[in-house]
């Protein structure tokens, strides 16, 4: 017959495994750790990797184009493929003229609705209209640019357009003939398109603003106004700059709705309600009966984009920056 095991045998038994698998675990645990640093590493190791390739491999079929025009590849606007003249000038002008008049009209409006949104409106409100600005974002940009022909063409681009051209004509930028097809209409359109994307990010921001904030401007006496001017704005201010930032890659990039709604017309002219062109609707108008030479071309206005779409990104980034240090 066996012997009872005493209470202390079998406390420390317990203790022992309970130990064990602590130790056990522990060891997993730091397996798992380094095998999740190693994949997120490789992930955005990949990333780089994609994104180098990429830039060879366009600047390497562009480079015939590169070295045949040379500078005046970018400082030229006179674009003739069957003489072999390739200058781009015209078409980055109006690829940033578009994208600025976009961003006029749809940073304002964002901070507004989201202001809206986090400050103001009701609860019962919030859901559905944060959630049918976000649907904009989730429409195609072929039914953009089409409504943008159709219908916001003859109910308010061309009349905008003249409006504008008869009341501040004086202005170079709002010289006629006005026209809805042209830079400001593209623009207004890449604005609507660029709205959920700018007020999805700033009303994140917003909300992040600590609650203790809010309450210490109300304890000062400050009304909504003053407690958003004076606790909300200084403190998103970097998360405003980073969402106008991601609105303005969507709007430098954008090729079909700009294409129905530019104009095609490459030229430089100060007027915005003029017809222009852009580098993504050239691309999207003209690839595909391009020769060789004019294909190396169009690869190489679109390298282009993609060093001014750097450029900006690397710009903004350094002054988020700074205002998160200051």
């Amino acid at each position: 017959m066996s012997e009872p095991v005493s209470p202390e045998a079998l406390s420390t038994a317990s203790s022992t495994r309970a130990e064990r698998f602590r130790r056990e675990r522990t060891r997993l645990g730091r397996r798992a750790d380094t095998l999740f640093a190693g994949l997120t590493a490789l992930a955005g190791l990949l990333v780089l990797i994609i994104l180098a390739y990429m830039v060879l491999t366009t600047t390497n079929v562009a480079l015939p184009v590169f070295r045949s025009q040379g500078l005046s590849f970018v400082t030229s606007a006179t674009w003739r493929p069957a003489d072999g003249q390739f200058g781009i000038l015209a078409f980055v002008y109006g690829t940033l003229v578009t994208s600025a008049i976009a961003l006029v009209i749809a940073v304002p409006l964002s901070l507004g609705v989201s202001l809206y949104l986090v400050e103001v409106a009701p609860r019962w409100l919030r859901g559905p209209v944060a959630y049918a600005v976000d649907l904009l974002a989730a429409v195609p940009s072929v039914v953009y640019g089409l409504w943008g022909v159709f219908v916001l063409l003859p109910l308010f681009l061309q009349p905008a357009a003249e409006f504008l051209s008869r009341t501040l004509g004086f202005i170079p930028i709002f010289a006629g003939p006005a026209s809805g097809i042209s830079y400001f209409g593209a623009g207004v359109v890449l604005a609507i398109m660029i709205v959920p994307i700018i007020s999805s990010l700033s009303r994140e921001v917003f909300r992040a603003v600590p609650v203790e904030d809010r309450h210490a401007a109300y304890a000062l006496g400050a009304t909504r106004w003053e407690m958003i001017r004076g606790a909300v704005l200084p403190r998103s201010r970097a998360g405003i700059v980073g969402a106008t930032m991601l609105g303005l890659g969507r709007a430098l990039g954008e090729t079909i709705a700009v294409a129905l709604l530019i104009g095609s017309r490459a030229e430089v002219g100060a007027s915005i309600l003029k017809p222009g062109y852009s580098i993504a609707a050239l691309i999207a108008n003209t690839f595909g009966e391009a020769n060789p030479e004019g294909i190396r071309a169009l690869v190489g206005a679109g390298v282009v984009l993609f060093a001014i779409t750097i450029m900006i990104n690397m710009a903004a980034r350094m002054l988020v920056w700074r205002m998160v240090e200051r």
